[in-house]
Order: C-alpha cells, then sequence, then structure tokens
C-alpha cells in the first residue's frame, strides 16, 4: 500500500486530508509541523510528502531543504499545500524541488489527482527490468504508457511536414517521444548535402544521445509528414536516469544499438554497390511503414531516399526505374511498394 506522510499544523484540515486520503486506500502517517515530519519521515520513509508551507517550528521550505540533504529520503515526490498563491511562492517551491503545489481551499478531487499523478510519475523511476530482451521491451512499454504522466506539464505539439524539430550544434532541453508521424534524423556536410541517419515512427524516442553526453546535437531532426510530438524535460530525464540504474542500462543499450546500426550503415555505403544501397534503403524503410499484413505503401520524396542511401537523387531514379522494370518494386509518384520483398534482398552486391 502506498504510504503517504501528511505535514499540516491546522488540525481540523488534517484530519479531513487524511481521512480523504485513506478512503483513496493510501496508508497516512500525520504530523502536526515540520520537525515532527522531519522525525516520521526518517522513521518510516514514505512514498509521497504533501506539506504546509506555514508552520511553527519548522516551515514546509524547510522540510524540503532537509529532506533533500537526506540521501535516504531525496526524491521523494513532494506536494505544498498552502493557502498563500502568490508566484513568488510557487517559483521558490519548484525551484527548490518540489513536484506540485495544491492551493487551499481544494476539492477531494483536485487532491486526489495531485497525489495520483506523482505516484504514477514515480511508479517508472522505481520499477526495475530484467537485463534482457524481455526488460528491455517492457520498459519501452511502460515508458510509453507512462509517458502522459512524465510530460503532464508540456502539451502534446503538433508538427508539419518537412518542419525541424532541433538542429545540429544546438543544445539539448528535452526528450522527445514520437506519438504519431516519422522523422528523419540526417547530418549535413559543408555543401548542404544530408545524409540520413535514421527515419523514426510510432513509438520513438530520440534526442537523448546529446541529452546523456551533455553536449550539443551532431544531427538535425526533421518531420517527413505531420506528426504529434511529446517531450520530457532535460530534469524529469536526468531524474529517470539517475534514479534506476536499470533505466538508466536500457537507454545505454538504445545508444549503443543505433551506434551498431550506424556504424553498419557506414560499412554499407563504403561497399555496397549502388543498387545494393537502395535496396538496403527501401527495406528499412519496409519494416518502418509496414502495418499488418496489407500492402506497404512508402512515401518519401526522391531527395529523401537519395539521402538515406548516399548517392545522388539522378542516380536513384534511375536505380528505382530499373528496379520497376524487373518487377521488384511499384512506383506511383512519390508512393514506392515493394511487390519482390525476397528478390530485393538477395541482391547481388
Amino acid at each position: 500500500m502506498t504510504h503517504i506522510l501528511l505535514v499540516e499544523d491546522n488540525e481540523e484540515l488534517r484530519e479531513n486530508t487524511a481521512e480523504i486520503l485513506q478512503m483513496a486506500n493510501y496508508s497516512v502517517s500525520v504530523a502536526e509541523n515540520g520537525k515532527e515530519g522531519i522525525k516520521m519521515a526518517m522513521k518510516k520513509k514514505p512514498d509521497l510528502i504533501i506539506c504546509d508551507i506555514m508552520m511553527p517550528v519548522l516551515d514546509g521550505y524547510g522540510v524540503l531543504h532537509l529532506i533533500n540533504k537526506n540521501p535516504e529520503l531525496s526524491g521523494i515526490p513532494f506536494i505544498f499545500l498552502t493557502a498563500k498563491s502568490e508566484r513568488s511562492d510557487l517559483r521558490k517551491g519548484m525551484e527548490m524541488g518540489a513536484d506540485d503545489y495544491i492551493t487551499k481551499p481544494f476539492t477531494d478531487l483536485e487532491l486526489l489527482n495531485a497525489v495520483e499523478s506523482r505516484i504514477r510519475k514515480i511508479s517508472l523511476m522505481k520499477k526495475s527490468y530484467a537485463n534482457t530482451e524481455d526488460g528491455f521491451n517492457n520498459f519501452l512499454k511502460d515508458a510509453k504508457t507512462s509517458l502522459q504522466e512524465l510530460t503532464d506539464d508540456s502539451d502534446l505539439q503538433s508538427y508539419k511536414k518537412k518542419q525541424v524539430i532541433y538542429r545540429e550544434e544546438s543544445y539539448p532541453h528535452e526528450l522527445f517521444f514520437l506519438k504519431q508521424g516519422k522523422v528523419k534524423i540526417y547530418k549535413s556536410n559543408e555543401f548542404g548535402k544530408e545524409l540520413i541517419t535514421e527515419v523514426l515512427t510510432d513509438g520513438n524516442f530520440f534526442g537523448y544521445t546529446a541529452l546523456l553526453e551533455d553536449s550539443k546535437y551532431t544531427e538535425t531532426a526533421e518531420t517527413l509528414e505531420d506528426c504529434k510530438i511529446c517531450s520530457i524535460s532535460k530534469m524529469n530525464f536526468d531524474l529517470l536516469i539517475n534514479n534506476n540504474k536499470e533505466v538508466a542500462r536500457t537507454f545505454i543499450r538504445l545508444l549503443a544499438k543505433n551506434i551498431s546500426e550506424k556504424e553498419q550503415q557506414l560499412l554499407n555505403l563504403a561497399y555496397n554497390s549502388l543498387r545494393k544501397r537502395v535496396a538496403d534503403a527501401l527495406l528499412m524503410l519496409q519494416k518502418k511503414y509496414k502495418k499488418g499484413d496489407d500492402k506497404t505503401v512508402i512515401q518519401i520524396s526522391r531527395e529523401d531516399l537519395a539521402n538515406m542511401a548516399g548517392i545522388a537523387t539522378e542516380s536513384l531514379i534511375r536505380t528505382l526505374s530499373d528496379f520497376k522494370n524487373e518487377k521488384i518494386v511499384e512506383v506511383n509518384g512519390s508512393k514506392i511498394a515493394v511487390i519482390n520483398e525476397k528478390k530485393l534482398a538477395n541482391l547481388i552486391n
């Protein structure tokens, strides 16, 4: 059962709030001032702390400060409960590390929604994942279903086709999650020539390499079509990584997987024939665009496809024409459908 520590000097409010939380099936401990609250937290570590700001002996800011300084208590979700609603107080509490802020008077629903949001958000950070492929997939599944809680301070953003999400050499401020659409990741040389290193589809995280390295972006992310993208702030991403070694290991594995794929791409560009490079690009896109058993239709510009294969656009157009004549693909404008995947995969280099 989730254990909540409630620190409030007003006896009536303290008892009423504790009763509401207990009715919602939470275990509740109560303290009438900050000093007593700290003692109770050290005696039995709570899963969440709800604390008034203006109290005798030790106020709420002092409680949060001491909680953050204690290695055994640091990281516990913390909600301020106060009658003071001035923006300066709100900003001070958030800068100190508070997770939420409820202003008195509040309704039962407001209280429970705030508590449930914090509990759900921290559950992902506490959960352990096996160091296996299943563990890896389970983490991604949990991260995706918990994304709204992790990003409830940021709205779902809509991006138009060909809109840049971040640019090479800019500094990262958030982790991105592609909820709907397709995004290309590419690098550019001094002449503006692009090399697309990755195409992302629904359910992919991106932009984490620069966050992990605490460095500038080394590539540009741009939409291939209209997209809906969520973001996790750098602060929340750091908390996610630092509070769970298995979660950190998962992102490192994801990073290693991407590095391995990029190394293979470089080898293919160096040693594969032009036809083989186009074939590999089409096969990769086939996997990205495939949905169920229906025929997969790849919609991508000739320029972008050429940039994926690392060849000139004119060469790409001639190769696609050859594949069409060989009945390997169907081409209709910017739409391409692979009709003989086996033959495409077995092309001689």
